[in-house]
C-alpha cells in the first residue's frame, strides 16, 4: 500500500529526531543517569537509555528500507508502552495544552506502527 510509505517515513523521522538530537545534546545520558537510574534501574540506566535510542535509530532505518517492519514495530511499541508505564501515564493524557508530557503522543505512535505492521488487519493468510 503506497499510503503506508508516508507513514513509515513519518515515524522514521520522529524516531530519528528523538534519538539523534539526544546524542548531541546529552539528552540520552541525562535520561539514563538522571531519570532511569533514579527510578530504580541503577546501575543500568545509561545502558538502557542508549539501548532505547539506538533501537529507535535501527527501527527508523528499517522502516525507511521497508525491511523487518514488524520486528522493528514490536520492539518500538514495547519501548513506547514502557514509556507510558514509567513516565507518561502519571502525567495524564495530554502532551501539551490540557497537560504536559502525557500519553497521547505514544498512543498515536503505537497506533500508526500497528497500522504499518498490519496494513490488512489481522486477517489469516490462505
Amino acid at each position: 500500500m503506497k499510503g503506508l510509505i508516508l507513514l513509515r517515513i513519518a515515524v522514521a523521522v520522529i524516531l530519528l529526531t528523538h534519538s539523534v538530537f539526544g546524542i548531541f545534546n546529552n539528552g540520552i545520558n541525562d535520561f539514563g543517569n538522571l531519570y532511569l537510574n533514579q527510578i530504580g534501574f541503577a546501575p543500568f540506566g545509561l545502558f538502557l537509555a542508549w539501548s532505547i535510542k539506538l533501537s529507535h535509530i535501527v527501527a527508523a532505518i528499517l522502516l525507511i528500507l521497508n525491511k523487518y517492519v514488524r520486528a522493528a514495530g514490536f520492539v518500538t511499541i514495547f519501548i513506547l508502552i514502557m514509556g507510558i508505564v514509567l513516565v507518561h501515564f502519571q502525567e495524564g493524557w495530554f502532551v501539551v495544552g490540557g497537560g504536559r508530557n502525557g500519553v497521547e503522543y505514544n498512543f498515536l505512535l503505537i497506533c500508526v506502527l500497528l497500522a504499518i505492521m498490519f496494513p490488512d488487519g489481522l486477517k489469516k493468510k490462505n
